[in-house]
């Protein structure tokens, strides 16, 4: 005789307690995710120090991403099997002992390591793709407005850390200052991470023989493999054009005799405007759809990248990252919306994390690319242009997958075990 299926207990979905977690993991995020936005103030304090040119310098950022993406998977199956906790405990120790080590790095393949291993792999990854896993399933009626308030969690951590990094690399210098980050990671990071202690409650069981849908074939006429190779391609090009301002703006204005400082504060600006995004594009998803609002935010981050062509005022650079901040912070929490609405619920937590992979993948190579070409042509202008080609390459993907859909129409359905939980589904 077989085991009885467990009761699925929803009491907590929507419930304040869910909201009280999702605060603690935002908290925990915006904690967590300096290991994207140090490396990229610390850039000229670094290429300095050791000798390199601005792609060299480039280096440790672009494997610290490449560690975030392959990371997010390894830490979102450890979420999965132990609970949010293991992982979120060892990402702080891996942080702290990544920071110290990086500190103490005598060459730009140390520094480089440290970010790539302790920093990217085992430690930020852990305050990212999880945590936005772990809250999706305490969510249901107002899923896509609780992942992207998570998912802002990052941005942040964009905001709050680059002007205190600058801070103390002028006050202290840069080793210090990243001795400093490791150890506040690990003091606050854990006592946060404890309180999430609670597992997600448990998915209801399928029934026995059930046919499952296949939403991606349902909706866009796509095989599920088809359709998450778009979607891999989409985040890789997206985000190889995003890291161009957000990766090289500090060196950007140090160039242009602005000065370092005034680049970290348009970074914190760039990165509290995506803040606004990322809340904003929540609301707007549950209206016309993720890959609508993915569409929308890409073809408005191309728009900005093109500002950033035309002017270099100081003025005008500050107006240019607010609005590229504002236009562009969506663009990844849509990709994980896409996910919901186009794959099943059960396959949800791994193919978010993959397709978070691409992006994170995009940012690397964008990031390291941009400083390849900078050192190729003594300029970036070739650069901000390489990253408008390849924001054109994703509007097209988005545009075809629009077009499969059916166009801007979009209709709310009330939430299923069925079909993968999805939020809507297209008219």
């Amino acid at each position: 005789m077989s085991n009885p299926a467990p009761i699925y207990d929803d009491s907590h979905i929507d419930s304040r307690r869910a909201w009280i977690r999702l605060g603690i993991a935002v908290a925990l995020s915006a904690i967590g995710g300096v290991g994207m936005w140090s490396v990229v103030v610390a850039l000229p304090a670094v290429q300095e120090e050791f000798g390199v040119q601005r792609a060299g310098a480039s280096f440790p950022y672009a494997l610290a991403m490449v560690g975030f993406a392959f990371g997010g998977i390894l830490m979102g199956r450890i979420a999965d099997r132990f609970g949010i906790v293991f992982p979120l405990v060892g990402g702080a120790c891996a942080l702290a002992l990544g920071y110290i080590l990086a500190g103490f790095s005598t060459s730009i393949l140390q520094f480089a390591l440290a970010h790539g291993i302790l920093i990217g792999l085992l430690g930020s990854s852990a305050s990212f793709g999880p945590l936005i896993a772990e809250i999706s399933h305490w969510f249901q009626k107002r899923r896509g407005i609780a992942v992207a308030v998570c998912a802002s969690g990052n941005y942040l951590a964009g905001t709050f850390w680059p002007p205190v990094v600058q801070f103390f690399i002028a006050e202290a210098g840069w080793r210090a200052t990243h001795i400093g980050i490791g150890l506040f990671c690990l003091v606050t990071m854990i006592p946060l991470a404890m309180l999430l202690r609670k597992r997600a409650p448990a998915l209801p069981a399928p029934v026995p023989g059930a046919v499952i849908a296949n939403p991606a074939r349902e909706g866009l006429g796509l095989s599920t493999g088809t359709l998450q190779t778009l979607l891999l391609v989409a985040g890789v090009s997206c985000c190889v054009a995003m890291a161009m301002p957000q990766v090289h703006i500090v060196a950007y204005c140090t160039d242009l005799d602005i000065g370092a400082a005034r680049g970290a504060e348009m970074l914190s600006l760039m990165l509290a405007f995506g803040i606004v995004s990322r809340i904003a594009s929540g609301f707007i998803a549950d209206r016309i759809g993720g890959l609508a609002t993915l569409l929308l935010g890409s073809s408005l981050q191309g728009f900005a990248i093109v500002l950033f062509v035309l002017f270099d005022g100081m003025a005008a650079l500050y107006i240019i990252s607010a609005l590229f901040g504002l236009f562009q912070g969506g663009i990844v929490p849509s990709y994980a919306i896409v996910v919901r609405e186009y794959f099943p619920q059960r396959e949800a937590g791994m193919r978010v994390g993959v397709v978070l992979m691409a992006t994170l993948f995009g940012m690397a190579f964008g990031g390291w690319l941009s400083g390849a070409i900078f050192d190729w042509t003594g300029s970036y202008d070739v650069a901000f242009l390489n990253g408008v080609a390849w924001n054109l390459l994703n509007i097209a993907i988005i545009s075809f997958l629009l077009m499969r859909r059916g166009g801007m129409r979009f209709r709310r359905v009330r939430e299923g075990s069925g079909s993968g939980g999805v939020s809507g589904v297209p008219a």
